[in-house]
C-alpha cells in the first residue's frame, strides 16, 4: 500500500495529466490556505480529506476525475460513505465535510448542496485529574524543560502546540502572564504565569539565549516568523526576542515556503535567503506527549490521562475554585460558552458534589 507522500504524487500527477497547463489541484489547496494564513495542521488535514476524496471518486469511476467534473451526488455519497460504512465520528465527518467545502468554495469557486447522512454526535465527558494526581506525573517527568512544559498545560491551560510555540517575547515576568499568539482558530488571548515556575522558566530562557549566541556564531540562529514578517523585517528572525521558548535539539532548513512580502507577485516565491537561512524550530510535541505517557505509566494512576488532559483539569479546578464560566472562557480561548460548560459536570460542584442517598442509609 503507498505511503501518503506517494499517494498525494499519484493524485496530484494524475489530475495535472488531464488538465496540462493548469496548476496542480493539491497545490492549489496549499497555496489557498498559506494566502488565508490558516495553520499548517490544519491544511494537511484538509489536503489529507481532499486525496481522499479522489481516490474514493476514482474507485467508482474507474479513473481519475477532477473535483470540477464531480457533482453534489458525489460529495455526498463520500460523507455517507464516511458515516454509514467507515463509522465515523461525527467530528471526523464534520472535518471531512469543512475540506470538501473549502476545496469547492474557496478553490473552485462553486457552489455546492450537503444532503448526506451525518454521523451521530457523541457527548463525552473529560478525563480530570486531582491535584494530587497531577503532583504524582510531574514529579515522574524528569526534571527540566518537560517538567516546565508540562507544569504549564495545567498551570496556564495551555494547549499541547501552544506550548511548544512559545516564544521569549511572548512571556510577561513583571505582569506574570503570558501571551498566546495566533491559537487555535488564529486568536490571541492571556493566560496567567504560575509563580512556582517563574524561575525554572527565567533559567530555559537563559539556556535559550547561550543557545542562540552559538547558533549565531556557526551561523545558524534563524527562526521561523509568521506570514510575511520575514520580507518586512528580514533580521527579526535572528533575535532573541522571536526565539522559541522550548527549542528543538538540532537546526534544520524549513521546506514550508513562506508568503510573498509586500511587492512580491509569487505565493510559493522563495528567496536565495530563505534557502540559505539554518533555523531553530520548537520541540516537537511527539516527545512532550511520549513523556507525559511514560510518567503516567510510572505513577500507577489508572486513568486515561494525555497532554490535553491537564488544560481540561485546570479549567475543572479554576471553576471548583469559584472562578465564573466567562473568566475561565476567556483564559481557554473557547469560541462559545457551551464549550467552556462541559467542565460544570465534571467539576465538585455537580454530580460528585451530590451526596448519594446510599450514604445516608
Amino acid at each position: 500500500m503507498q505511503n501518503d507522500d506517494a499517494h498525494e504524487l499519484t493524485v496530484a500527477s494524475s489530475i495535472a495529466d488531464k488538465n496540462k497547463g493548469q496548476p496542480k489541484l493539491l497545490d492549489e489547496v496549499r497555496n489557498r490556505f498559506r494566502l488565508l494564513h490558516s495553520s499548517k495542521r490544519t491544511e494537511e488535514a484538509y489536503v489529507g480529506w481532499i486525496r481522499r476524496y479522489l481516490v474514493h471518486a476514482k474507485e467508482q469511476y474507474g479513473d481519475w476525475v477532477h473535483p470540477k467534473q464531480l457533482g453534489n451526488n458525489d460529495i455526498n455519497a463520500f460523507l455517507t460513505m464516511l458515516a454509514v460504512d467507515r463509522k465515523v465520528a461525527s467530528s471526523t465527518q464534520n472535518q471531512a465535510l469543512s475540506a470538501l467545502v473549502f476545496l469547492y468554495t474557496k478553490v473552485l469557486k462553486m457552489d455546492i448542496k450537503i444532503d448526506a447522512v451525518r454521523a451521530k454526535k457523541s457527548e463525552r465527558l473529560p478525563v480530570i485529574m486531582t491535584p494530587s494526581e497531577i503532583k504524582r506525573i510531574l514529579m515522574e517527568i524528569p526534571d527540566g524543560v518537560f517538567r516546565i512544559m508540562v507544569g504549564l498545560l495545567y498551570g496556564s491551560g495551555l494547549r499541547l502546540m501552544d506550548a511548544c510555540r512559545l516564544r521569549v517575547k511572548d512571556i510577561d515576568f513583571e505582569r506574570k502572564q503570558i501571551i498566546v499568539r495566533e491559537g487555535k482558530g488564529d486568536k490571541d488571548r492571556c493566560v496567567p504565569l504560575p509563580q512556582k515556575i517563574i524561575p525554572k522558566l527565567k533559567a530555559q530562557i537563559e539556556r535559550v539565549a547561550n543557545l542562540h549566541a552559538e547558533d549565531l556564531e556557526s551561523g545558524a540562529g534563524w527562526v521561523w516568523l509568521p506570514y510575511a514578517l520575514a520580507g518586512k523585517f528580514p533580521e527579526a528572525g535572528r533575535t532573541l526576542a522571536w526565539q522559541f521558548v522550548f527549542p528543538a535539539p538540532n537546526i534544520s532548513r524549513d521546506s514550508h515556503p513562506r508568503l510573498p512580502a509586500e511587492g512580491e507577485s509569487e505565493i510559493n516565491h522563495v528567496t536565495k535567503n530563505d534557502l540559505t537561512q539554518l533555523r531553530r524550530h520548537h520541540i516537537h510535541e511527539n516527545s512532550v506527549q511520549k513523556q507525559v505517557t511514560d510518567a503516567v505509566r510510572r505513577s500507577g494512576i489508572r486513568k486515561k490521562i494525555t497532554c490535553h488532559t491537564f488544560r481540561h483539569s485546570f479549567a475543572t479546578h479554576l471553576l471548583e475554585a469559584g472562578k465564573d464560566i466567562r473568566t475561565i472562557q476567556e483564559l481557554l480561548g473557547h469560541a462559545d460558552v457551551s464549550t467552556t460548560m462541559i467542565y460544570t459536570h465534571v467539576s465538585t460542584l455537580g454530580s460528585s458534589g451530590v451526596k448519594s442517598p446510599l450514604d445516608s442509609l
